[in-house]
């Protein structure tokens, strides 16, 4: 329908006065416009196509070396080097810790789209995205015989309240974004599962209808979880959910899936007639209807699956928002194939990736939490051990992020320039970075004190690059400033430090007089409210101790010491907060304390931590670090390039760590034969009850 002229004349005085256009337009000024469209306040269609290389920060091709010698690879044997055991070439499994919006747009318009491609594309998306619920996103985790409550991130704090700030609109802007990125990565002959509940569901169908179109909507599946405690309440229970299923093509995988049923049942046996191109009742020769037997049914779109109980100790791992292997495997069976690549976007504790490993299929997940990554890692790993242990095929799987590319991005340094431009940015762009920095860090900025950048009190400050690790030369050169100008006291703050720094170099500072800390630089600076919130909290940099045993050409690593100086509260008023008779149990100087009021408000404070080992849930060892070199792919001017970033991939070969069921911790690493005498450099990664990891290595003769 064309516009006419008295139209034409009142949206051109509407523009000139700057004015918003009626919607009723839309149709008429636009192409493309979808016939039915869920509109809300600030809605656009530009998606990002940022493309930022991924690091490769870990490779785990065998989850323990000494747990039998039976390999699991076996149709994967082609791909293993005979000699390493290590997955050579092939698809290796990928799970990705950051926004996934980046991710995506990376995947999507980067150099891995090709690798995603090769492997036969990608196949099948489940998300689970979080749903409006004012959910706490804070769990309690293990420490030795007590816990203590693991709060979420800033950064994930944030992201949640973004997607929800401004309530529906801020979480259909979120969603939309991705749905749209998913929608030009994944295959023409794939598909997209939703998981969703009742406070956005009618909104995420609208959404899905418009990005996909509403003839491709296949399903909308009820979740009907029949064993949830409900207690006394004043209407209907609401024990379901749902889960949209939409394919992107005209074709699409389907395989129909049956379950058992309560008894056997006589039923009409259907058959495929061809001639009428539908299913029909068999008939005998004499011409009456044929009755089968059978003690299963079709399964339809009403799914009876109980949800995780508390008292489930072999799959429930307590983390928000997990659901049970036994919904996503249905998911998975009746969508993809065996060997096809599927992803989760919004992975949390990784029951869509154990759950693809276990059927033989190929994964992407990805979560913007750091504990989310670490839970999925152990999941992982657990589950090729039992795959290896039973003789059954798995896939290696590397741990990757966008690293500094991502810090880069934040900034405004766009990390695909050619280096010398992208050196110029940088430099332009430094000013803004320390002062951020500095900022979050509640210090002042000083110019006339190289090499500090800031003051804190009487503490000078220095800021570590955003793309490199602060190193020992840097860690000297404040030493050697601090001393030249009578400074007692200074910070160094780095996103990355070089291994092996801490506790040694503070030994070696405090001789010399100087009172050294290094801290990390978390990803909430990122972050503007945060820092205005006073949220961003640094931690120093955790120790490793470490002591490699040799024998002849083999070693085995024990682990001798681990220290963190973490700080939840200030004690003083937490114990005014109290009530008489409460108590709670925080964390303070690394030490995890438990602070109590009596009834005539008293407060005592009790130390709860017994050893060192209570802090770690997880380390491995890498036997021959500096094996293999991280080389990632950059895009400068459309030319794709491969690049050393000057790191190493952490392979790991050995692991140890804890589950909700097994509490253990082993401290001496299995055995590992060398080939041939010669120096190999041994790294030890540690992951404390947090999630954070730290890294030590050391140099061995052999």
């Amino acid at each position: 329908m064309s516009l006419t002229d008295l139209e034409k004349e009142q949206l051109k005085a509407m523009i000139d006065r700057g004015e918003k256009l009626p919607a009723k337009y839309k149709s008429q000024l636009f192409e493309n416009v979808p016939e039915v469209e869920l509109v809300w306040a600030g809605k656009t269609s530009e998606v990002t196509n940022v493309v930022l290389p991924f690091q490769s920060i870990e490779q785990i091709d065998e989850p323990r070396k000494d747990a039998g010698k039976q390999s699991g690879q076996m149709s994967l044997m082609s791909m293993i080097d005979p000699n390493s055991g290590r997955q050579q070439s092939g698809w290796s499994n990928k799970l990705i810790w950051g926004d996934n919006k980046l991710v995506l747009s990376s995947l999507k318009n980067g150099p891995m789209r090709e690798e995603i491609e090769k492997a036969g594309g990608l196949k099948l998306v489940y998300i689970d995205p979080p749903f409006d619920v004012g959910a706490d996103f804070s769990f309690d985790v293990d420490l030795g015989d007590e816990n203590v409550t693991k709060e979420p991130s800033i950064i994930e704090e944030m992201a949640y309240r973004d997607t929800w700030g401004r309530g529906n609109d801020s979480f259909l802007s979120m969603l939309y974004d991705r749905l749209l990125l998913i929608k030009g990565l994944i295959h023409p002959k794939g598909s997209v599962f939703v998981h969703c509940d009742w406070h956005v569901n009618n909104h995420i169908k609208s959404l899905l209808s418009e990005i996909f179109h509403q003839h491709n909507h296949v399903n909308e599946i009820v979740w009907y979880y029949y064993n949830k405690f409900q207690g006394n309440i004043n209407r209907f229970a609401s024990n379901h959910d749902v889960v949209y299923w939409y394919k992107n093509g005209e074709s699409f995988t389907f395989n129909q899936q049956r379950e058992k049923r309560g008894e056997t049942v006589r039923q009409i046996k259907r058959v495929w007639d061809k001639e009428k191109g539908k299913i029909v009742n068999a008939k005998g020769p004499d011409g009456k209807v044929l009755y089968i037997e059978t003690d299963e049914r079709t399964i339809d779109d009403v799914w009876r699956l109980s949800m995780l109980q508390p008292a489930d100790r072999k799959e429930n791992l307590f983390y928000p928002t997990q659901k049970p292997e036994a919904l996503l495997k249905r998911i998975i069976q009746a969508s993809s194939n065996e060997g096809d690549l599927i992803a989760d976007f919004f992975c949390g504790s990784g029951t869509t990736l154990a759950v693809a490993e276990k059927l033989g299929r190929k994964w992407i997940g990805c979560d913007l939490g750091r504990f989310a990554i670490h839970t999925t890692r152990k999941r992982i790993i657990a589950v090729q051990r039992e795959l290896k242990q039973s003789g059954k095929q798995y896939r290696s799987f590397e741990i990757l992020n966008l690293g500094k590319y991502e810090r880069q991005y934040f900034v405004g340094i766009d990390p695909n320039l050619p280096e010398e431009q992208r050196k110029a940015q940088t430099l332009q762009r430094e000013e803004h970075y320390l002062t951020l920095i500095l900022s979050a860090y509640k210090a002042e900025r000083v110019f006339q004190l190289p090499p500090f950048h800031g003051k804190k009190g009487s503490t000078v400050v220095l800021v570590g690059p955003i793309d490199a690790p602060v190193t020992l030369s840097q860690v000297n050169e404040v030493i050697d400033a601090c001393r030249k100008n009578k400074i007692s006291k200074a910070d160094i703050l780095g996103f990355e430090f070089e291994m092996g720094l801490v506790p040694a170099i503070q030994d070696e500072a405090r001789q010399k007089g100087v009172t050294l800390s290094l801290k990390y630089i978390p990803k909430d600076v990122f972050d503007r409210r945060a820092i205005e919130r006073n949220q961003v909290k640094f931690y120093d940099v955790a120790y490793v101790e470490i002591m490699p045993k040799t024998e002849g050409k083999s070693i085995r690593v024990q682990l001798k010491d681990f220290g963190v100086f973490y700080r939840q509260d200030d004690l003083d008023s937490l114990g005014e907060s109290l009530k008489d008779g409460g108590s709670k149990v925080t964390i303070d100087g690394g030490q995890v304390v438990k602070i109590s009021k009596d009834k005539k408000g008293v407060v005592t404070r009790d130390i709860l931590t017994k050893k060192w080992t209570d802090w770690i849930d997880y380390w491995a060892v890498d036997f021959d670090y500096e094996s293999r070199k991280e080389i990632i792919t950059i895009l400068e001017e459309g030319e794709e390039r491969q690049v050393w970033t000057g790191n190493y991939i952490f392979e790991n070969e050995w692991q140890s760590f804890r589950t909700k069921n097994e509490r253990g911790l082993e401290l001496l690493s299995g055995k590992h034969e060398y080939p041939a005498k010669g120096k190999f450099k041994e790294a030890v990664k540690v992951i404390d009850i947090f999630g954070n990891d730290t890294t030590k290595v050391v140099e061995e003769r052999i």
